[in-house]
Formats: C-alpha cells, sequence, structure tokens
C-alpha cells in the first residue's frame, strides 16, 4: 500500500459506512503545501479544539491508539464519538481531517502498568502510558510518511505538559521524525473543547480511561 502512505484519511475499524461518508481513502481536497501530522487522540472530546487549532496549518489525520480504555465497551464509544466529530467537524468546515484507527489491545497496557498498580493518578503509571501510546503513534507516523506525530493529550489540565513534551521529543530524536511539541492546554484550549464538544453533542467521558483511574 506504499502508494496510500501519505493519504489523509484512512479507516481500518467497523464502524457504519453510513457514518464514515467523509471518511474515506482520498487525497481529494487535501493542500499540498501544507505538512501532515498524525494526531494521537486520547478521546473525541479532547482533539476538538487541537483540530481545530491545527486544520488552517496542517493536513491532520487522527490516529486513534488507546489499549489504556480497559473496558471494551467504553473504548468502542470513544472510538465511535471520535468519528463522529471527524465527520461532523469536516461537513461543518470542509476540511478533509482523516482517521486511523490503531490496535486494541488492553493486555499491552496492563503488562506495561504492571506493578504499578497502586501509583496515584499522574504517577509513574501515567508517565509509562504517555510512552507506550506516543511511541506507537510516532512509529506509525514515520511507516506512513508523515511530517509530524503529536497528541491531544497536553489538552488536558490533569496532564503534565513537561513530562508529556519531553517524551515526545525523546521519541522523536530516536525515530527521527518530527514531535510537534505544543501546550493545547494555552489560548484557553480545553475551555475551548468543552464549547466545541457541547456544540457537536459528544459524549464526555469522567475518567481517564483505565481500571485504576476508574476507582
Amino acid at each position: 500500500m506504499a502508494e496510500d502512505k501519505k493519504l489523509n484519511t484512512i479507516w481500518t475499524g467497523d464502524f457504519q459506512e453510513a457514518i464514515l461518508e467523509n471518511c474515506i481513502l482520498s487525497e481529494v481536497g487535501l493542500d499540498s503545501n501544507k505538512k501532515s501530522v498524525l494526531l494521537h487522540s486520547c478521546c473525541g472530546p479532547c482533539s476538538t479544539s487541537v483540530i481545530e487549532r491545527l486544520s488552517d496549518d496542517f493536513n491532520i489525520t487522527v490516529y486513534f491508539y488507546n489499549p489504556n480504555i480497559t473496558d471494551e465497551r467504553e473504548y468502542r464509544l470513544r472510538r465511535d464519538t471520535q468519528v463522529e466529530f471527524i465527520e461532523k467537524f469536516n461537513m461543518a468546515t470542509g476540511k478533509k481531517v482523516g482517521f486511523i484507527e490503531g490496535p486494541y489491545d488492553k493486555m499491552t497496557f496492563l503488562d506495561r502498568s504492571s506493578g504499578m498498580e497502586g501509583e496515584p493518578e499522574g504517577g509513574l503509571r501515567c508517565t509509562g502510558c504517555f510512552e507506550l501510546r506516543l511511541r506507537k503513534t510516532g512509529e506509525e507516523a514515520k511507516s506512513l510518511e508523515f511530517d509530524y506525530f503529536a497528541t491531544t493529550l497536553t489538552v488536558s489540565p490533569h496532564k503534565n505538559y513537561k513530562i508529556i513534551s519531553a517524551i515526545g521529543n525523546n521519541l522523536g530524536a530516536e525515530l527521527e521524525i518530527d514531535y510537534l511539541d505544543m501546550d493545547f492546554k494555552k489560548k484557553d484550549g480545553f475551555k475551548r473543547s468543552i464549547e466545541l464538544s457541547k456544540k457537536y453533542g459528544l459524549y464526555r467521558q469522567n475518567f481517564c480511561g483505565c481500571l485504576f483511574s476508574e476507582r
């Protein structure tokens, strides 16, 4: 599929075809003057203001890779909410934001978290989770020849920007691909994500996703 590597819109899941009307393999409407970014997204609501901010300057493809969401029903709900937002945003703005669903294997996260089950929120378990998801995103971005990789994680006031920034930049150097280092909380990014979530009628969860944060 080498000829498809630069395609902006890719779907690898099993969501309803009707919902994915604008999520097809196509280069139509992409701006050749823009750089491409593979944007790791933890959920639809967090992606809203990030996509809005970046869409004028980048060709964006969302990468939904979250094995930390340990309940499969919750995982599917968040994935489908992400696709719902992309479809609505594309229709409302004429943008061509794409989507890739990464592999869902919660055991990858649980194995990575082994021995850190009792860590507090924001502790070493979370740092390992950030690294797990960003590494996979960076590897995918490198494989698909994106110009950058990035993450929506920094839009949350509950996530440590400095830690995420260090992880992203270190991975970028290791994988030899540029990490788009932005603190999306700035310029009222989190507040804007709440506004956009309400505007588009999105499901908003109240915990990070893993069984430890749910407790």
